[in-house]
């Protein structure tokens, strides 16, 4: 097989995970506002392994935006750059950035959007393609609101795959509490920029969300209040969104870590349960962030522990070596702080 032929099929690959139906069908929650730390958590959903790496990025990694493991994507004006800011990262068969949070406390996590129509190519604007977009906020900004301000600066590209389009979109949160939505509804850019924005699941835009979570009344909970309950990311969003203003005020990180983990397993999805035509699929692994004290957290579903890495412990200088982490490796064994366990490995993969 050439290599010609090898990058395409892996190209297919991730394009097929990012576009088919319900990928990425996943809930993002953030917790603000509890005074002791600023903490978050996702779920991800999908019918199979993802083969999710975590991998650690020094500063000083040039990267190509036009560039998908090999195969040119943006052949006109690509974003090229140099990443500013270290960070951790949670792969998508180990060729894409679907979560993860830099040195400075700023934290990203990529979730399918049908309606995502990020507009015809602009040549004039430095193009990034979807798979990268995450990456790149997190390789150049230090906060939200910078992010906010870079991605203003770059057209995110769509790619396509047997006729179907990587459709993403983005929650940002950072070390100060601040939360953004960022979509792409009919070419233009849509954002939510507030700390009220704690909650982003899938369909519909995000707009409509709010509306259909206005339309809801949570304002006297008790266990006898009937909640949305089945796994559409309508049912998910009202559900974190319920949970997440009910979490009481926690005595350590701790805590705060397992406040926003609890709602992300009352948010995920049990195996076995359909969904649409796209047939079953269910949660994979949850991550949970903090912040405030840069600790990042991975769970599988088919493991009895949570494996966190303490960032502070990591060597983020710019020539420092790409560190890998397979959290399926050894599944049984991996348990509590994993920061040494990391391996070198020769070159970053994207």
């Amino acid at each position: 097989m050439s290599i010609e032929s090898v990058n395409f099929w892996i190209t297919t690959i991730l394009l097929t995970l990012a576009t088919a139906p319900a990928a990425m069908a996943c809930t993002r929650v953030l917790w603000n506002d509890n005074d002791l730390a600023v903490v978050s958590a996702r779920t991800m959903d999908w019918p199979e392994s993802t083969e999710p790496t975590l991998l650690v990025f020094p500063r000083g990694i040039q990267r190509d935006g036009g560039n998908l493991v090999g195969h040119e994507v943006i052949p006109e004006n690509p974003a090229k750059w140099t990443s500013k800011y270290g960070s951790l990262i949670t792969t998508v068969y180990g060729i894409g950035t679907v979560d993860g949070m830099n040195e400075k406390g700023l934290g990203v996590h990529a979730l399918y959007l049908t309606a995502t129509n990020y507009g015809e190519r602009d040549p004039k604007k430095a193009g990034v393609h979807a798979g990268l977009w995450a990456q790149y906020i997190l390789d150049n900004a230090s906060s939200v609101q910078e992010a906010l301000e870079l991605n203003e600066k770059i057209q995110v590209v769509m790619v396509e795959a047997r006729g179907r389009t990587a459709s993403l979109h983005l929650a940002l949160e950072d070390a100060s509490g601040d939360s953004a939505i960022i979509e792409y509804i009919d070419g233009k850019p849509v954002v939510h920029h507030g700390k009220q924005y704690k909650v982003m699941t899938n369909d519909p835009a995000y707009d409509e969300q709010l509306k259909l979570l206005k339309a809801v009344d949570f304002s006297n909970p008790s266990s006898d209040l009937p909640l949305p309950g089945n796994v559409n990311p309508r049912d998910r969003f009202q559900r974190a969104s319920y949970y997440v203003n009910l979490l009481p005020k926690p005595e350590s990180q701790q805590q705060a870590i397992a406040g926003v983990l609890a709602i992300a397993r009352n948010a995920s999805v049990p195996f076995g349960a359909p969904y649409k035509s796209f047939g079953v699929y269910n949660t994979e692994y949850r991550t949970a962030m903090d912040l405030t004290n840069l600790r990042y957290f991975f769970e599988l579903t088919t493991s009895p522990s949570v494996i966190w890495v303490d960032l502070k412990q990591l060597d983020l200088s710019s020539g420092a070596p790409v560190l890998q982490l397979d959290p399926y490796h050894n599944t049984l064994e991996l348990s509590g702080n994993v920061s040494q366990k990391f391996q070198k490995i020769e070159a970053a993969p994207f």
